[in-house]
């Protein structure tokens, strides 16, 4: 407890000061804790919630609490609850983000406050990247829970869903073995995504929570419902969560758009346009600008007089994501082809992302140019970002090994401070100066020859690389020097945390594109641990971990350097920088590339120069702004799309939800500024008659919902266009954002006059057949509408889809004979 000796001056430093009192209540508890029988625990927690149902708040018990799960995990994992761990739970708990160092344990520390949160009984929630990460955690930390008297839920991609169960006593000691990096399936049961909520604790992906809160949105009962209220959440990686994945929205769509032929007849103009003369390319703002020269030459090669008017619009758009898609977009670095397919690479953490798509036809321009089946473009169905979804849980809190240099983001946008929290032993790793290179081949041979060099003495390397080109590059030039090495990117990352877990052996080399198989530690000497091995890979220092670049944000670097010194090991970091990298060459000042000329230095000798470095780091500062204002840009738009978000979706729970009375407050809003309104209230009372009011209900009620899921997906699209044209206007003098709130508000009324309208108009369509009767108790009919139009009620999305490529002069799919706009469209 000596940090607490110090004279701190920060929020985290006075933030550690507080927590004294707390921990040495959590340390007065242990000794009658341990005295407990296994039987006790969940006896215990089952006391607990008692209490808190008779008024006791969270922070009441917190101290027992956490003595409680210390020594559950003392049990159960062998692992006891340092006392910085358990300030990192006080931050947790109290709504923040710990940054905790690799290697600190946060897996455990998390145990804390979501064992606390969950007593609550409206579930806590563990947010990771991916899906890996989510069944691990859930299986090595559900012993704990399990032991405790709570149960465990893991949702993960593909709508696979798991409960933790701990009927598995015989693979218990495979799982102590190999449970930090391995998946022992056997203690995961497959159930429905509701059970999976429904438990105490759930593990998942941040895509998957969003994705599950979009689909109950599209939902048309209530018994369809997955998720709970949003109650308490821990963003692990946070950093990497709700920075780097924020300008990304979530979004679920319904297939629409051009045929194949279009994207391909674009490509192969694109083909023949040349960088510099019939385009520019913007590589910081990741854009081109077709020249004057290139719009003559792709209108003559289209056969169009202007390919800006009205029809050219649409091949303006295609042709400029065809040069983007060419000049921008990279193979094995933006995305994979893997089994004829276009797979994105999270740019972040060099992780294949099967299921994601760009948007705009961006991965059909791309599907075109590598010549696999190109797949529709979609239209939005719903849609929200990282940012919004987030801010939904009552109490949100994060942890990460790099949250510092982004604290005034998560404040700012999350309203989370960073609290960084000490570590059990003192740093001892050394971070040598960058090494900088005139050439990126000069660099590579330097890498490979120090590579040589710490192999041969049975130094562990990590290689941190940007993409997975460079890994196969370095590949090439290592197999030169004759290192047997392994290689971790995004087209093997099925093994990444088996393999990861290794990097620490004798002598062992790996590739690893930026963060990958980050959340796996690495033990010196291999895991698990083999004491003869640890001790030796201690006296030749430890991890040895390389960067091969500067990545665009700091907190990327200081991942890669956090592998290496965990829990007081020796280790090293080093990154070797060319002015051929794309952050010097994009960023960099010509000054630099002069002063390195001027010095006459061979290719692959390297100079450390102070100049240089801070450089580097005013390019990597300029680069965080930039990206920190693309955010708050996005998040703007999307604030004005998430207050129409909110109104329709408590519509759409409304309406599931609703009894005879709602339905009635409903009609007579429709009926509120009617013109004919008696000659209108006559028709719906004629069809509640005949319907009879349980029929006639129920059928209001799926048009209600149908409805708003049509207009719905038509706003987001016209939004979608709204949000593209509108920059324009700057021209004007006007502020872009100004005007899209004006409007987007003047849109969203016309929808609400549109859905009042449409409503009205369906309930008239609604005719009933009685059938014979199944059974005396319950008499079935069958709803029908006019013009024999197919029951659409009881398939909201099935529908939304079909109609999503009508267009408003085409004849209505209902074989009225009117047009679409005339009929069902109007």
């Amino acid at each position: 407890m000596g940090f607490y000796n110090k004279i701190f001056g920060n929020t985290s430093s006075k933030f550690i000061r507080n927590t004294k009192e707390i921990i040495a209540k959590i340390n007065t508890f242990e000794t009658d804790i341990s005295k407990l029988a296994d039987e006790d625990f969940p006896k215990k927690t089952q006391d607990f919630k008692d209490r808190l149902r008779k008024g006791e708040s969270l922070d009441n018990i917190l101290p027992e609490a956490f003595a409680l799960v210390r020594e559950a995990a003392k049990r159960n994992l062998g692992e006891r609850h340092f006392d910085v761990q358990l300030i990192g739970g006080l931050a947790l708990h109290e709504g923040k983000i710990a940054e905790m160092k690799t290697g600190e344990g946060k897996t455990l520390v998390a145990t804390l406050p979501l064992y606390l949160n969950a007593l609550v009984g409206e579930g806590a929630h563990l947010i990771t990247v991916n899906d890996y990460l989510a069944r691990l955690g859930a299986v090595l930390m559900g012993q704990v829970y399990n032991f405790l008297g709570l149960t465990v839920g893991v949702i993960n991609s593909q709508n696979v869903s798991y409960l933790y169960d701990p009927k598995h006593t015989d693979e218990d000691k495979e799982r102590d073995r190999v449970g930090e990096f391995k998946i022992v399936y056997d203690f995961l049961k497959p159930c429905s995504r509701k059970e999976a909520y429904e438990a105490d604790i759930t593990y998942g992906t941040n895509h998957e929570y969003g994705f599950d809160y979009l689909r109950d949105n599209l939902a048309t009962s209530v018994n369809d419902l997955v998720q709970r209220r949003h109650f308490f959440a821990i963003v692990d990686e946070v950093d990497s969560i709700l920075i780097d994945e924020a300008r990304t929205p979530l979004i679920i769509s319904s297939a629409s758009g051009d045929s194949e032929d279009f994207y391909v007849k674009f490509f192969q103009i694109a083909k023949q346009l040349k960088k510099d003369t019939d385009y520019e390319v913007d590589e910081k703002l990741k854009a081109i600008t077709l020249t004057d020269a290139g719009i003559n030459k792709a209108e003559n090669l289209l056969g169009v007089e202007n390919i800006y008017t009205e029809k050219g619009i649409k091949y303006a758009h295609h042709l400029e994501t065809a040069v983007k898609a060419q000049a921008i977009f990279e193979r094995d670095r933006d995305y994979v082809v893997k089994e004829r397919e276009v797979i994105i690479v999270d740019p972040f953490t060099g992780r294949l992302q099967p299921g994601r798509r760009w948007s705009e036809g961006i991965h059909q321009a791309i599907e075109a140019k590598e010549g696999v089946k190109i797949e529709k473009e979609t239209r939005s169905s719903g849609s929200i970002t990282f940012q919004n979804y987030f801010r939904f849980y009552k109490k949100l809190s994060g942890m990460t090994g790099t949250a510092e240099t982004s604290a005034e983001e998560f404040l700012k946008v999350y309203n989370l401070d960073v609290m960084v929290i000490p570590t059990n032993r003192p740093v001892i790793r050394k971070d040598h100066s960058d090494l900088i290179f005139q050439s990126e081949q000069g660099k590579f041979k330097a890498i490979a020859k120090k590579i040589k060099e710490l192999n041969e003495k049975g130094q562990p390397v990590l290689i941190g690389t940007i993409s997975i080109e460079k890994n196969e590059l370095l590949s090439v030039y290592l197999k030169q020097e004759g290192v047997s090495h392994v290689i971790l990117n995004a087209k093997n990352h099925e093994k990444e945390g088996e393999i990861i877990a290794q990097a620490g052996k004798r002598s062992a080399v790996t590739i690893a594109t930026n963060m990958a198989g980050r959340g796996i530690d690495i033990k010196l000497g291999g895991n698990p641990l083999v004491k003869k091995e640890y001790d030796f890979v201690k006296s030749v220092g430890g991890l040895f971990v390389l960067g091969t670049e500067r990545h665009e944000a700091r907190r990327i670097d200081n991942q890669l350097r956090g592998r290496s010194g965990r829990q007081g090991d020796p280790g090293e970091t080093q990154f070797y920088v060319s002015l051929e990298d794309d952050l010097m060459r994009v960023f960099g000042s010509e000054r630099i590339k002069t002063m390195m000329g001027r010095f006459g230095i061979p290719e692959d000798q390297p100079i450390e120069n102070r100049f240089i470095s801070r450089s580097l780091e005013n390019a990597q500062a300029k680069i965080e702004g930039f990206h920190f204002d693309a955010r708050k840009n996005t998040l703007e738009y999307d604030d004005v799309m998430n207050h129409q978000r909110k109104v329709i979706y408590q519509r759409r729970q409304k309406m599931m939800r609703s009894n005879k009375e709602e339905i009635e407050n409903l009609l007579n809003q429709i009926l509120e500024n009617k013109e004919n309104k008696k000659e209108s209230e006559k028709i719906i009372e004629e069809k509640r008659n005949k319907l009879g009011d349980e029929v006639f209900f129920e059928t209001v009620r799926r048009i209600a919902l149908y409805t708003t899921d049509t207009l719905w997906m038509e706003h987001l699209e016209a939004m979608d266009y709204l949000r593209s044209s509108v920059n324009l206007r700057a021209y004007g003098q006007r502020e872009p954002i100004v005007e899209y709130k004006k409007e987007g508000l003047f849109m969203f009324k016309e929808m609400e006059k549109a859905f009042k309208e449409q409503v009205f108009s369906l309930i008239q369509t609604i005719n009933v057949e009685i059938q014979p009767k199944m059974e005396e108790s319950s008499p079935k009919q069958t709803l029908v509408t006019s013009h024999n139009e197919p029951n659409e009620f009881s398939d909201t999305k099935k529908l939304a889809e079909k109609k999503s490529n009508i267009g408003r002069n085409d004849p209505c799919p209902c074989s009225s004979g009117r047009k679409y706009k005339k009929c069902h469209g109007a």
